[in-house]
């Protein structure tokens, strides 16, 4: 199979070859192979590490299994697995036998599952014991499923993964797949409604690796990497897998849930050095009685994706750890991320500028671009945009425009090409007849020692006249009274402009978040 050839960094922007013969589970296996890594660590998981070589002879005999069982090229499978080695061995094992992989959240209901087994109309489903309980009530009145596969010591009565993987053979030829052939969907995390099932082509997956992992992050052989956000999702999917597998480094997985604990022990136990997390999580992590000091572990740089991050946050984060975080936006639909900070030349507070490979663009509602200062809805060209949503032809249309993509984010850009996040277009406040960012709120609220997290929507008063509710998360060990609430007003009144501060102040033991971090200020509304 013809290799791409690489991009000239040098050259602005850079440019990824792929030819059209093109599967991208070959790629990244092969790569390691032909670069003689066989012998060293690709994976870390919570049962052991597993070498490139180790990883290519699972992939392969994941591949054959599957065939095996009768799924050819084009059907899907359905894959909800915990992060372990069986992740990648999976989710590879059926790209390299032209299979599409369907990889899903591992925090949903029956009920979820339910619709996305239907809607992709999967013939296999590969899944966890532990998360073999959400799918028992369903798979029977599944039309189009005809094999159950489960990963782990128990297989719960299905078919056992580890058997399947011993009883198949080494060695397995790619299949004959193009670079524009579907090789994965992701289903949209559904942080404003049901979810999308996202289709994915070949050669997305190595375009992210190219633009972003390489010349931004600047990820290298020896790099040891580590996301909390999971390979399910589009961002932990690039962190995890991709990335470290372009250029031969190590990833440590994690099935357990990223609890500022867990996350410790994995930095302090392999000392990786580029982690991967979210706004949330850093905050959490700042706020822990546990937080290791800067000389116990071995971090060179941190990303921050899934929303905005907070100014306050990022600085804190780099004056305990002396590492900036990167912040970013990336997207189910584009993969990964496209705007970002850079080493260097990190504005806490913005998403940074452009990534090179991809062009932005901000509208306004009549679809024209603004001026510099200006909120507009951010719009994004590039080469890992997803083709369609599955069976949502409406949708699809309203996303995908041609060569652009709508990200339904309002952002505003200065003169020097920095972007600072708005809102979501559908969390957009207009109080008194100016448009007012409720992530500009929330990140005034956050600058408070007590505040740990906040929320801020639409609230309409007695005159019917749209203002800012916050919902706020305080610190262990600090009191919600009502004289609080009035201090954080005008905290934020302090900060902002005066039309901006929350009205009502309700305090939450928790925020209703989507399973990757992000708050779903919906439930909120």
């Amino acid at each position: 199979m013809p290799q791409l050839s690489h991009a000239d960094h040098n050259q602005s922007p850079p440019e990824v070859t792929i030819p059209r013969d093109y599967n991208a589970a070959h790629d990244l296996i092969t790569r390691n192979l032909s670069a003689g890594r066989g012998a060293k660590t690709a994976f870390i998981d919570d049962a052991g590490s597993y070498s490139y070589a180790e990883l290519s002879d699972r992939v392969d005999r994941c591949a054959n299994a599957l065939v095996g069982l009768g799924l050819a090229q084009e059907d899907r499978i359905m894959v909800c697995l915990l992060d372990s080695i069986d992740f990648p061995s999976v989710f590879l094992g059926a790209i390299k036998a032209g299979i599409v992989p369907v990889a899903i959240n591992t925090l949903l209901t029956s009920s979820d599952y339910d619709f996305m087994l239907t809607d992709s109309r999967a013939k296999a489903l590969v899944v966890s014991a532990a998360l073999w309980p959400q799918f028992a009530p369903i798979v029977a009145k599944q039309k189009a499923l005809a094999h159950v596969i489960v990963s782990g010591e128990d297989a719960c009565g299905q078919l056992p993964l580890s058997r399947l993987m011993a009883e198949a053979a080494t060695g397995f030829e790619a299949a004959p797949t193009t670079a524009d052939d579907p090789c994965f969907w992701l289903y949209s995390s559904g942080s404003t409604g049901s979810p999308k099932g996202t289709v994915h082509l070949h050669s997305h997956l190595i375009q992210t690796a190219e633009l972003y992992a390489k010349p931004v992050l600047g990820i290298r052989e020896e790099d040891v990497v580590f996301s909390a956000a999971k390979l399910f999702f589009a961002y932990g999917l690039g962190n995890g897998l991709t990335f470290p597998m372009t250029v031969g480094a190590t990833a440590i997985l994690m099935s357990e849930r990223p609890t500022p604990a867990a996350v410790f022990r994995r930095l302090k136990t392999h000392r990786p050095s580029i982690f991967y997390g979210v706004p949330t999580l850093y905050g959490a992590m700042l706020a822990s009685p546990e937080l290791p000091g800067r000389d116990e572990l071995k971090l060179r740089m941190c990303t921050s994706a899934g929303e905005a991050l907070p100014a306050d946050i990022g600085r804190r984060f780099t004056e305990h750890f002396g590492v900036d975080i990167l912040d970013g936006i990336g997207s189910t639909e584009m993969l990964h991320i496209f705007l970002s900070n850079r080493p260097g030349e990190v504005r806490y507070g913005t998403t940074g500028k452009a990534v090179p490979g991809y062009e932005l663009r901000l509208v306004n509602e009549a679809g024209n671009p603004v001026a510099p200062g200006e909120i507009g809805e951010l719009q994004i060209s590039g080469p890992s945009s997803a083709l369609m949503y599955w069976n949502n032809r409406e949708k699809t249309k309203n996303t995908f425009m041609g060569p652009w993509t709508r990200s339904g984010d309002k952002y505003v850009m200065d003169d020097e090409g920095y972007y600072t996040y708005c809102g979501r277009s559908d969390d957009m406040l207009k109080v008194s007849g100016i448009y007012v960012s409720p992530f500009e709120v929330e990140a005034a609220l956050m600058t408070h020692q007590a505040v740990l997290e906040a929320a801020v929507v639409a609230h309409t008063d007695t005159d019917q006249l749209v203002k800012p509710k916050a919902y706020v998360v305080l610190k262990s060990g600090i009191a919600a009274t009502a004289e609080l609430a009035e201090e954080l007003k005008q905290h934020v009144k302090a900060k902002l402009a005066p039309y901006k501060y929350p009205r009502w102040l309700e305090f939450k033991d928790e925020l209703p978040k989507t399973a990757t971090g992000k708050i779903q200020r919906f439930k909120l509304r």
